[in-house]
């Protein structure tokens, strides 16, 4: 048994890895994306310089996770030109590819831990029970630092976008 949980309408649910923390280096990570030519690799490397922000939902073909992707996608927008998003579940790319051209969410990234699951035990948000993701936002600065982490503690419930695009607004170094 996990010594840290979330729960999804009231079921409690152990979480694998480390529960992270404002100022802890950022884990490494390899995810895989579905880009114009075919699959390839995404790492935290190709983020270098920016400041990033890691929407993880368990999926997106889901209402909350839905609304969470479209929010985020609708307020990239507004945020600096350094700043990326990227929304990371265990959907296959092509699922993840098939939901933003459906939902227009073309501001946004998108990527899949379907793979291996190494992000999430890397960022303590891992279900293994349900092999899904838990509903979490961090925001790494552009030194690979995380300056806000927010692990929703009911899977069905949104994050606090205020505080999280606050985070992604302050200045870079």
């Amino acid at each position: 048994m996990s010594d840290r949980s979330v729960t999804m309408r009231g079921a409690v649910l152990d979480l694998t890895g480390p529960q992270l923390a404002a100022g802890d280096p950022a884990p490494e990570f390899t995810l895989i994306q579905r880009g114009p030519d075919g699959l390839r690799e995404l790492t935290l490397g190709d983020f270098e310089g920016k400041t990033l922000v890691l929407s993880v939902v368990p999926s997106l073909d889901s209402p909350v996770c839905e609304r969470q992707t479209v929010r985020f996608n609708d307020e990239a927008i507004s945020l600096p030109l350094e700043v990326e998003v990227l929304t990371v579940s265990m959907d296959l790319p092509f699922a993840q590819a098939r939901f933003c051209n459906e939902k227009g969410t073309h501001q946004i990234q998108t990527a899949s831990d379907h793979m291996t699951g190494d992000f999430g035990r890397a960022y303590g948000v891992l279900i293994e029970s349900l092999r899904l993701l838990c509903r979490a936002v961090f925001v790494i600065d552009n030194g690979g630092v995380i300056n806000y982490v927010e692990y929703v503690p009911e899977v069905t419930d949104l994050p606090n976008y205020d505080a999280a695009l606050a985070a992604a607004r302050q200045p870079m170094d």
